[in-house]
């Protein structure tokens, strides 16, 4: 996987992520748990976030290659998940999210 365009990915975040997730580092969460910093972190741990428990039983740590096999098929990926996205099918925009959820630390 190659590296993706953040400014790609921050447009793709707000059209695919953003009704259901927050991006800043402290942010407040939504639906869906706040993604600041969330590359490093391990699947489930953001504090005061209500995860089920194929998340956190899941144990992934969050890396580019684990990202992208989640976002291919999350409810693949994690069998439970309470995710109701369907995924991003194109490599290419995968990656820009990706890279741009990495400028979150």
């Amino acid at each position: 996987m190659g590296g993706g365009n953040a400014e790609n990915g921050k447009k793709i975040f707000v059209q695919k992520c953003a009704q259901c997730h927050t991006c800043e580092v402290g942010g407040k969460h939504k639906v869906g748990p706040n993604l600041g910093g969330v590359v490093g972190r391990k699947s489930g741990t953001a504090p005061g976030y209500s995860y089920t428990e194929a998340n956190m039983k899941r144990g992934v740590t969050w890396t580019d290659g684990t990202l992208d096999e989640y976002l291919k098929d999350p409810k693949k990926y994690i069998p439970g998940t309470k995710m109701v996205f369907a995924g991003l099918k194109k490599a290419e925009e995968r990656a820009d999210l990706i890279a741009f959820l990495k400028t979150n630390k």
